[in-house]
């Protein structure tokens, strides 16, 4: 199946160029060149990723991801910067952005990023994931790993496609210390070190999302000077 991209950059020659790498891959490319028509597309289109600019005009990229995730498109998003400060890239993010990239790149490190991606995302059609186990059951809450689906209490709870593959990652590894280079290998897939503060983040939110109290969380346990552990009891019914 092909995959389509959205790409939205105000500088053409980073348009162009990535147009046509991507074309060359096999990827449909939507392009635009402002951060209210992103929006707009993203809202009426089924995009497999956004490649989205950090500084458009009119809607900034951190807006634009604001805006998509509040309007529940869970779509994969790669922030595109000339900014290289950590505080740019956390409050994207933070915000539901899945990766960065840092200005100037090689269509060869995007196209890497998208397959790196592509090979974390649950695969929803039939015969495409092995998995050893499709549901996890616990008291609180529900992981389907096959529908990509987190009910709580009878309620369906929004993740991002990352918070998804981190508690994804912690339930198939239940009671085991987890450092944060280790969780930054296995959910993020290549070389963030030194960022632990994603993992930090993204646990903060999976916490206000599944656990009954997260200031006291249940679930997902903080190993001091170690990392985390994931704890519960899964329900075989």
């Amino acid at each position: 199946m092909v995959k389509k991209i959205l790409v939205v950059d105000d500088e053409p020659a980073i348009v162009t160029l990535l147009k046509y790498n991507l074309e060359n891959e096999g990827y449909q490319v939507t392009t635009c060149d402002n951060g209210q028509a992103a929006f707009e597309l993203a809202l009426a289109n089924s995009f497999d990723f956004i490649l989205l600019d950090l500084m458009l005009p009119g809607l900034d990229g951190i807006e634009v991801t604001k805006r998509l995730r509040q309007e529940k498109v869970q779509t994969p998003i790669i922030m595109i910067t000339a900014k290289n400060s950590e505080y740019d890239k956390i409050i994207g993010l933070e915000l539901g952005a899945d990766d960065y990239l840092t200005k100037p790149f090689s269509p060869r490190e995007v196209i890497a990023r998208l397959k790196a991606i592509s090979r974390r995302l649950p695969a929803q059609e039939a015969g495409q994931l092995k998995i050893e186990k499709e549901r996890y059951h616990f008291a609180d809450f529900t992981v389907d790993l096959a529908n990509v689906a987190v009910v709580v209490h009878g309620r369906k709870v929004k993740l991002t496609p990352k918070e998804f593959e981190l508690l994804a990652y912690f339930v198939k590894r239940p009671n085991r210390v987890l450092s944060r280079d280790k969780l930054l290998s296995g959910v993020w897939g290549y070389d963030y070190a030194g960022q632990t503060r994603l993992v930090d983040m993204h646990v903060s939110h999976l916490r206000e999302k599944i656990e009954p109290n997260p200031k006291q969380p249940q679930y997902i346990q903080t190993i001091r000077g170690f990392g985390y552990r994931f704890t519960g009891e899964v329900n075989e019914t």
